[in-house]
């Protein structure tokens, strides 16, 4: 896994198409026992090298019920996301990830995983990538049937600031989708 991950940071498939340049983001451990796969890092991110260094982090965090320390122990948290680097800013937020990183880099990953984690698919992106026809008809229907997905997968929104709207008018999630995912996260990792 080492060496693929020092291939993974010298990665310049798609500089091209990358306002700041490459700087792919990423943490992993073979033995880690969560994955998180989202869309891509913010700029934040990126500036950093520092995966979920922001708001959206914070709030990860919170859902996990989980600290800093915990969260950046590689063996107990992998991040991989659809696209390692900053997009670039779109209209109404980032630009989606890159198309090449998924296809090009976590395959080569998951072969060295030494055992079957619980893989966290953070928004639409990994969530159609990963669950393909198994996703419903959007986001909310995905992330509400998230038990048929368990034990390998749990479906989430993305923590944005921006998505807070989403998080009240969906009370469900936090009254149900929450307690289950921490319970889930505290038995991979231990906490309270």
């Amino acid at each position: 896994m080492k060496t693929l991950l020092n291939k993974i940071r010298r990665c310049e498939v798609c500089k091209d198409h990358l306002p700041l340049g490459p700087r792919p983001v990423v943490q992993l451990n073979p033995y880690s026992k969560i994955i998180i796969i989202s869309q891509a890092p913010g700029r934040r991110v990126h500036e950093t090298g520092i995966p979920w260094n922001d708001a959206s982090g914070r709030k990860l965090r919170e859902w996990l019920n989980v600290d800093e320390a915990t969260f950046y122990d590689p063996l107990f948290f992998s991040i991989m996301p659809m696209g390692f680097c900053y997009p670039g800013k779109g209209i109404s937020g980032d630009l989606s990830p890159r198309p090449e990183c998924g296809p090009l880099w976590h395959p080569q990953i998951f072969k060295n995983f030494k055992s079957a984690p619980l893989i966290l698919l953070i928004g639409q992106y990994a969530q159609q990538h990963y669950l393909k026809k198994d996703c419903k008809s959007n986001l909310t229907e995905t992330v509400r049937s998230y038990k048929e997905y368990l034990p390998k997968y749990f479906p989430l929104p993305h923590p944005s600031p921006r998505n807070q709207n989403w998080v009240k008018i969906n009370p469900w999630f936090m009254e149900k989708a929450i307690p289950e995912l921490r319970k889930r996260i505290n038995f991979e990792v231990g906490t309270t």
